[in-house]
C-alpha cells in the first residue's frame, strides 16, 4: 500500500478500531478521551500494512500489559487483528 490516500484513509480507520471497538481501558464513552490510542496509530498501521495478523494482536497485548498495566486479551486482540486487516482490505478496494 503506497498510495497516500489509502494510507490516510486506513489510519484513520484504525484510530476508530482501538478507540471504539479495542478500548481496553473503557473511554470509548468519554469524549475528551479521544485520543487516547492515538500514539498507538502508527505502530498498528505498520504492522497492518505487512498483514501480520499475529504480529498485530501481539503487539496490542504488550501495550495493554506493558504500556498500560493491564492484563493481556489475547482472544480479543486477535478478533480486532482480524477486523484491522479487513478494513486494510475493504480501502484497498477503494470500499467505505
Amino acid at each position: 500500500m503506497k498510495n497516500r490516500a489509502q494510507i490516510k484513509e486506513l489510519t484513520a480507520r484504525i484510530d476508530e478500531v482501538l478507540y471504539y471497538l479495542w478500548d481496553p481501558i473503557g473511554v470509548s464513552d468519554e469524549p475528551c478521551a479521544r485520543g487516547e490510542y492515538s500514539n498507538y496509530v502508527g505502530i498498528i498501521t505498520t504492522l497492518v500494512i505487512e498483514e501480520n495478523e499475529f504480529k498485530i494482536a501481539e503487539k496490542l497485548s504488550e501495550i495493554e500489559s506493558v504500556n498500560m498495566g493491564l492484563t493481556k486479551n489475547p482472544e480479543k486482540n486477535k478478533q480486532i487483528a482480524k477486523r484491522l486487516l479487513v478494513d486494510k482490505y475493504a480501502v484497498q478496494e477503494g470500499l467505505r
